[in-house]
């Protein structure tokens, strides 16, 4: 049995017979004490697990939305250290919501592999994507993520065909990504019967959990989702909200939390509507 929190969780909401709400939002966006006031509200306001992004100043697989949120978090002052520290206060508070680290490699590679590893677990990190290691890369990053006891967790695209995919199976753990769309974030929505096509491919090869993402930005889109695969995914939707909350400054309004917190509340809404269909 294991002890990750990511297989808890995933296990508690197939006994409930629902799908799950999966956050994103980048670390420090759009400031330090913002970002974690967001953060320790999103299990109450019905997340079920928790994506951070890790702030990164060439996020090439993000569409402009996320790319802003990373810089902004940049700009306050936003690092690894911040990240784990974020994660840590977090887990002073929950204990059993999932957090998963979601970027790219080298700010991982900046920090140090193993010391990155050690503080990750540390702090209360249960998994990573890394959106630019493929798996011929794997002794880099996802095979001492593993030891370490950090799932990792792999992308699977529209593009991703059945050769491939035992590639990207291999040492996939948590869950399964499934990005919805060939492209960046934010940008644009994949049709229902597409999602539901690639969601039965990819059950097919494995018995993870698959979550869908990549352009669902509605209460009614996270129904959809939610009601062929096991988890639905949005980022870009909550990032815009954070930057249509902001002074023209660049700073947080007072009502930025609330104003994103409720967007929270509807997608779960929709998502645990999908219950009786599923």
């Amino acid at each position: 049995m294991s002890d990750n929190r990511i297989d808890a969780r995933f296990g508690e909401l197939k006994r409930a017979g629902r799908a799950g709400l999966i956050t994103f939002l980048t670390a420090g966006d759009p400031d330090p004490k913002t970002s974690i006031a967001i953060v320790k509200a999103l299990p109450a306001a019905g997340a079920d697990l928790i994506e951070l992004g890790m702030p990164f100043s060439d996020p090439m697989a993000d569409g402009p939305a996320i790319q802003a949120s990373s810089l902004r978090a940049l700009a306050s002052g936003g690092s690894m250290k911040v990240t784990l520290a974020l994660v840590r206060e977090f887990r002073a508070g929950d204990t059993t919501t999932p957090i998963v680290l979601m970027g790219y490699y080298n700010p991982i590679y900046q920090y140090g592999v193993d010391r990155f590893l050690a503080d990750a677990r540390a702090a209360g990190v249960d998994g990573l994507i890394v959106v630019d290691l493929p798996p011929e890369e794997d002794e880099e990053l996802c095979l001492p993520a593993k030891k370490a006891g950090i799932h990792f967790v792999r992308l699977a695209t529209p593009t991703t065909d059945d050769k491939r995919l035992p590639a990207v199976l291999r040492n996939t753990a948590g869950f399964v990504y499934h990005v919805s769309i060939a492209g960046i974030t934010g940008t644009r929505s994949a049709a229902d019967a597409d999602v539901s096509k690639a969601v039965a491919r990819l059950k097919r090869h494995t018995a993870l959990p698959v979550a869908v993402g990549f352009g669902i930005r509605s209460a009614a889109q996270a129904a959809a989702v939610a009601k062929v695969a096991d988890g639905a995914v949005v980022g870009s939707a909550l990032v815009d909200r954070i930057a249509g909350n902001l002074d023209a400054g660049g700073r947080a309004k007072p009502d930025l939390a609330e104003a994103v917190l409720s967007l929270v509340r509807e997608l779960a809404a929709g998502v645990r509507e999908s219950r009786s269909s599923r």
